[in-house]
């Protein structure tokens, strides 16, 4: 065997590839490292639109919530509960609460119908009757509303001492907001003050 045979012979075995034993430890390694990692990126995926899709129930029960409070800012003649909630309205407090809450709307005369906001307890929704008589949710299927209830105060002239109280509703909204998609539900509890912006004095 000559100098150059035995330098080839040392060339190869300094030249050799891997095993298949560590090719196979090499691919099973990488394996379990992308498993864990699409699993982690695809639960991030997951929570991401859980999110979104809660945001977006949270949302629909704040313009809800808003839309109230707006409206009976600039209503009149402040009426809580359904009872006598008809043409022409007048003023009734209910400092115990009550699940309606009707009031002439701006621009109104006192001979328009009021607009009414109450619950649906069938449905657990907050529904709204416009002037036309017209009843609707506002809110989503998603949100559901466990208690709702309106105080008023000060809308009532004849008690003493009201003359001077601004007319008042507070607004209690208790439910839990979720999706189809979810599994999960987040619990709320709501409570919103309108003050009537005429001066009642």
């Amino acid at each position: 065997m000559t100098h150059d045979t035995h330098r080839r012979h040392a060339r190869a075995r300094t030249q050799g590839g891997f095993t298949l034993i560590e090719m196979l430890v090499s691919v099973g390694l990488f394996s379990v490292v992308m498993v864990v990692s699409v699993g982690a990126l695809l639960s991030l995926t997951a929570a991401n639109k859980k999110a979104q899709a809660l945001q977006s129930v949270m949302n629909n029960l704040n313009i809800a919530v808003d839309g109230m409070v707006r409206s009976a800012r600039m209503g009149t003649v402040y009426h809580c509960g359904i009872a006598g909630a008809v043409a022409p309205l007048s003023a009734v407090d209910c400092a115990g609460g009550d699940t309606a809450f009707a009031f002439l709307p701006y621009g109104s005369s006192a001979f328009d119908e009021p607009v009414i906001y109450s619950y649906d307890a069938v449905n657990k929704r907050i529904n709204r009757t416009d002037q036309n008589g017209v009843t609707l949710p506002i809110t989503a299927p998603e949100v559901e509303i466990s208690e709702l209830r309106f105080y008023v105060v000060g809308g009532d002239n004849s008690f003493p001492g009201n003359e001077y109280v601004q007319p008042k509703a507070v607004i209690v909204i208790k439910g839990n907001a979720g999706h189809e998609t979810l599994k999960s539900y987040t619990t709320f509890h709501v409570q919103a003050t309108a003050v009537q912006r005429q001066l009642d004095i």
